[in-house]
């Protein structure tokens, strides 16, 4: 615990009140929520590969949990956590932990982004391959898949095998942390739709337009469908953060700008001192609904509509107290906002990755805290 985190010089450089390393493994950075839930009707929940990168986190055990929001109390339950491991030497490269007996998976193996549960089984979207991982419910990697768009493999600077140096848009088309951030799970085919975080590279190495990649894998033949299709940005999102179907069509997806904090705390244009306000606050977080049946000529998924995650009405002051601004709507101005899933009918649930101990948010100087909210979105949900 000798050195402090903090949220960058992008960001501002404020101190998050939190020091590395830490004791123990902290429970953190909240992925992914899988639209199914457990027989206890808890929530299956990921975490990410650590702490960014795959250099400072080979001693982060990749994990799943499951947990329990209460929205009453505003606490959360973390019943059970399921460590990843591969004694059956599943994984076609070396891992961190190559030559121990149990194999459990670190940071420096995977980034876990997204996750599922069909039929008893965990599948996770990773962003390092990109890769499709499928476990059992207990941790143990039954297989690993790579990823194939238009019948070439897809590969990253951090994929296993790129070879240093290496040319983006040459050697390489997915981008630094821009594998599957958002997979979904068709309810009725069983088919996982992989979104990818950030656009693709072309051969100059830049991002090949405002749009991500969803490519459709079948769990039950273990290969990609070979259809793919496009998701296309709103103004000023740059990626997107958790990808799930409310029925056999249609699906949640978050997208989002690389901001962070209120906007009502924006520092002033031209100021040197951001000891006291956000130079970069969070402009564009929402939460769109596609159908997924109908795309237009570009193949673009139909965009039906949204809601916007930095203005949300709060009339019966359900905020917990120091979440709420003191004025004007409830905002969730998080970096990244990575987990959203339909509750019921009329609710959704949203929660963000907090990025331990690099990002803040809610108030400077302090680390963010993983938060779980419930909102009441009944036209969204209804909407075709």
């Amino acid at each position: 615990m000798s050195l402090e985190g903090d949220v960058g010089p992008n960001y501002g450089g404020h101190k998050t009140g939190l020091s590395l390393p830490f004791i123990g493994q902290p429970v953190q950075g909240l992925s992914g929520f899988a639209m199914n839930r457990a027989a206890d009707g808890s929530w299956f929940v990921l975490t990410d590969n650590g702490f960014g990168t795959k250099l400072n986190s080979p001693d982060a055990l990749l994990s799943f949990h499951r947990m329990t929001p209460d929205f009453t109390t505003g606490k959360v339950a973390r019943l059970e956590t399921v460590f990843l491991r591969d004694p059956d030497f599943k994984i076609p490269f070396r891992i961190a932990n190559e030559g121990t007996e149990s194999r459990y998976l670190t940071g420096a193996d995977f980034d876990p982004e997204s996750i599922q549960y069909r039929d008893g089984e965990i599948w996770i979207g990773d962003e390092f391959g990109p890769f499709l991982i499928r476990a059992t419910e207990d941790g143990r990697i039954v297989s690993v898949h790579q990823t194939v768009l238009d019948g070439q493999p897809l590969t990253g600077p951090d994929t296993p095998g790129t070879a240093v140096p290496a040319q983006a848009g040459k050697d390489f088309r997915v981008q630094r942390s821009g594998g599957y951030e958002g997979m979904a799970l068709q309810p009725e085919t069983g088919l996982l739709w992989a979104m990818l975080e950030k656009p693709l590279l072309d051969e100059a190495g830049a991002p090949e337009g405002d749009f991500l990649r969803v490519m459709t894998f079948d769990p039950a033949k273990g290969d990609w469908t070979g259809e793919s299709f496009r998701f296309k940005l709103s103004e000023g999102a740059t990626a997107i953060g958790d990808f799930n179907f409310i029925d056999a069509t249609r699906a949640l997806v978050i997208e989002r700008d690389n901001g962070e904090g209120d906007q009502a705390k924006a520092c002033a244009e031209g100021s040197t001192d951001h000891s006291a306000c956000y130079p970069l606050p969070a402009k564009v977080k929402n939460v769109v609904l596609v159908d997924t049946a109908t795309t237009d000529a570009e193949g673009n998924l139909r965009r039906i509509g949204h809601i916007d995650l930095l203005d949300i009405a709060d009339p019966d002051s359900k905020a917990l107290p120091g979440l709420a601004s003191g004025s004007g709507p409830f905002t969730f101005p998080f970096f990244t906002i990575e987990d959203v899933a339909r509750v019921d009918e009329t609710h959704i649930m949203v929660a963000n990755d907090n990025n331990l101990p690099f990002s803040g948010g809610r108030e400077i100087g302090k680390a963010a805290d993983n938060e779980f909210i419930l909102l009441s979105v009944p036209e969204l949900l209804s909407a075709r």
